[in-house]
Formats: C-alpha cells, sequence, structure tokens
C-alpha cells in the first residue's frame, strides 16, 4: 500500500489551506482549521509560508466571540500574474490576468492568414508586449491553440489554419522566456475556463462549442477534460457538413468550418455585398473588402435580409453538428462560445430547433444550449484557470 511522504503530505496541506483561503473572500486560521480538519499548528504555520511568499495577507481583526479577536486572512489576488493567449481567431490574443482571472492588460495581432514559421514569429511577438506590461512575479505562460495538442508534452500535433504539425511549441516558449508553460487546444481551453469562471463552475459534464477561424468543442466528462486518445476529441470543425461544399485547408470539401468559421462567413457577406448593392453591407463599408465580423453582426441586427439568411444557414450547420455530439455523448449542456454568441436568444433559438429535428426527440428535449457569457476571452480565461490548477493547485 503506498503511503505519502512527509513532503507530499506537507504539499497536499499547503494546497489544502490554500484553497480554503482562496474560495473565501475573508477567513481566519482557526477556520481553516475546523475546515480542513488540519491541527491549529499545521494551519498556522503553513499561512505564514504562504504570507511569506505573498499569496495570502492579513487584513485585520475579526468579530470576537469570546477571547482574543481572530486575525482575518484573503488571498492576494494581485501577488501573481497569468500571461494567457490564444491563437484560434482571424486575430491573436492575449492579456495578463491575475489571479481571480481579472483582465489587467489586453492586446491582440492581426494574424492576416499568416502560418508557420511566422506565425510562431507572431507568438513570441504577443508574448514579448505581454510581459512588458507586467507588475508582478509571473506564473507562466498558458496558450490556447487550435488543433490537434498533446497537452502532456505541450506539442501541436496539426494544426491545419497554423500549418503546424509537430510543433513543439510547450519547450520553445519555455526556453525562450524560462518560464512554466501550459498548451490546450482552444476549445477544451474554452470548457476549462467555463468550469472555473463561467456559469457552469463544477459542471460534470458539458461542451463548449468555439467559434472562430476554426471550429471545435471542448468536452467535460465527469469533471474532466476528454481529450480522446489521439487527442482529437471534439475535432468537429472538420466534419463533413455539406456534400460537395468547398475545399477546406484539411483537405476535404465541405467541412463545418468552410460554412460556419469567422473566414467563411466573412467570405459568403462578401459575396452578398458585391452581389447586392442594395445590401445594408453596403451602406456600412466603403468597399466590400472592409467588411468584418463586427459589420456583418451590425447588418443581420439591421434585418439585412440576406445577411439573415447568411446566419440563419451558419446557425443550421452549426446545429446539426451539435446534434451529432448530443447523439453520441448525451451531454444535456451545451455552451456556445466565439464570434456568434452577440446575437444572443435569436442563435440559442435556431440551434435548439436544429438539434430538435436531428436528434432523438428525448435526448433532444433534455439538452439545453446557452450562450457563454465570459466573450472573447473564453481561451485567455482557460489557459490561466490551467496554470492555477497545474502550478497552483487552485481550481
Amino acid at each position: 500500500m503506498f503511503k505519502a511522504t512527509q513532503q507530499q503530505t506537507r504539499a497536499h496541506n499547503r494546497q489544502l489551506v490554500l484553497q480554503t483561503i482562496y474560495d473565501q473572500a475573508q477567513t481566519s486560521r482557526a477556520d481553516i482549521a475546523r475546515k480542513t480538519g488540519l491541527t491549529r499548528t499545521t494551519v498556522s504555520d503553513l499561512v505564514a509560508e504562504l504570507i511569506n511568499e505573498k499569496l495570502v495577507e492579513e487584513t485585520g481583526q475579526g468579530h470576537s466571540i469570546g477571547g482574543k479577536p481572530p486575525t482575518l486572512l484573503q488571498f492576494a489576488d494581485n501577488s501573481r500574474y497569468l500571461i494567457g493567449v490564444d491563437l484560434a481567431s482571424h486575430e491573436f490574443q492575449g492579456a495578463v490576468i491575475n489571479l481571480r482571472g481579472q483582465i489587467i492588460f489586453h492586446t491582440v495581432l492581426p494574424v492576416q492568414d499568416r502560418d508557420g514559421e511566422v506565425a510562431l514569429n507572431l507568438v513570441y511577438e504577443l508574448i514579448d508586449r505581454l510581459l512588458s506590461h507586467t507588475k508582478a512575479p509571473i506564473i507562466g505562460i498558458g496558450i490556447g491553440s487550435p488543433g490537434l495538442i498533446d497537452p502532456i508534452n505541450g506539442i501541436i500535433r496539426y494544426s491545419v489554419n497554423l500549418d503546424w504539425r509537430d510543433l513543439p511549441l510547450a519547450s520553445l516558449v519555455r526556453e525562450r522566456y524560462n518560464l512554466p508553460v501550459q498548451i490546450a487546444n482552444n476549445s477544451h481551453a474554452a470548457a476549462i475556463a467555463e468550469t472555473t469562471f463561467g456559469s457552469n463552475r463544477d459542471a460534470s459534464n458539458l461542451i463548449v462549442v468555439k467559434i472562430g477561424r476554426g471550429i471545435a468543442a471542448g468536452i467535460v466528462i465527469n469533471g474532466e477534460p476528454y481529450f480522446g486518445e489521439g487527442y482529437g476529441a471534439g475535432e468537429i470543425g472538420h466534419l463533413v457538413i455539406k456534400e460537395n461544399g468547398d475545399l477546406c485547408r484539411c483537405g476535404h470539401y465541405g467541412c463545418l468550418e468552410t460554412v460556419a468559421s469567422s473566414s467563411a462567413i466573412i467570405k459568403q457577406a462578401k459575396k452578398i455585398a458585391c452581389q447586392n448593392p442594395n445590401s445594408v453591407l453596403n451602406r456600412l463599408v466603403d468597399v466590400p473588402q472592409q467588411i468584418s465580423l463586427e459589420i456583418i453582426m451590425k447588418a443581420y441586427r439591421e434585418g439585412d435580409p440576406d445577411v439573415v439568411a447568411l446566419i440563419n444557414s451558419v446557425s443550421g450547420y452549426l446545429g446539426m453538428a451539435v446534434a451529432n455530439l448530443v447523439s453520441a455523448l448525451n451531454i444535456k449542456n451545451i455552451v456556445i462560445s466565439g464570434i456568434l454568441t452577440s446575437l444572443g436568444e435569436p442563435l440559442i433559438e435556431s440551434l435548439q430547433k436544429k438539434i430538435s429535428s436531428h436528434a432523438l426527440a428525448s435526448l433532444a428535449e433534455e439538452t439545453r444550449v446557452e450562450a457563454s457569457a465570459l466573450g472573447q476571452n473564453i481561451v485567455i480565461l482557460g489557459v490561466a484557470a490551467l496554470l492555477m490548477q497545474r502550478e497552483l493547485g487552485l481550481y
């Protein structure tokens, strides 16, 4: 039978004390001892260590219920920073984040379809910029990337949109910055963000569909991210959804990404603007080349019939893909994140109807679809949460 060493026991107790303080607005040493079952001496020693490391701070005296008033403790939210990077959209974005998931500094770099070595250098440029805006010690760097990711070894096995194959991104970044690095598929990172900072905290089973330059689903089963045997679980973006459709960068025709990704939506909107001079799109821009996702969403909200038809078509294809996930996994909570969430209830209703028409009725009726409230920073928050878990033991 395995017996923990004294060092392992102390590390476990330290994590338990730190998590207890993190979960409370304020607490005391006595309260920690009661909640954890640890002795007051053990708690006092560990709290002293955490205060010395500036992870915990004393905030004054609490109310006395007889005897000496307790000294109150709280977690020092800004004692450390995290670097979060999202490579899954039409622009690379990154942020400096504190230990509560609050964005301290945010920046973006346009990708403009650049890939390979050029894209890797953009990653370095982004991290350099973020590090120049930090004023506290850095826990580490978390990166959410599209594609097949080996999160254990930090290797990008294959990223279609970035043209990376077997790229040891974690080791490259670790050697360059001498900091801990965690790599995750962007959709898996989004799922971690939802279960850490979102409305689905502590959800046992969850699917988060991330829509951007690529499309993928992050899957949580029994409270743990499910990656698949080849790290490809949730790669619905390359599910062929439209027979004889456009050529995808993966080599197939009619993949979901060719009809519902950000680049596919922009491409179709530009076509609408060129073919219909009366389109609202032409009133919002000088030339079709200026059309962006923000312009498309504005035209949709203004009721442009061609744009409304486009978005309805997109949500229809997405609904078909999500229905396949629902049928295969029977997970009841579906969260949509990324570019289309600004459409709100119309998108959710459209997806719900499509799921109902493509999945077994009894399964569809139990499935709840919602838009993420975490916005465009969901992947950044997810890799930050991953760093907190792996480096501090905080969940």
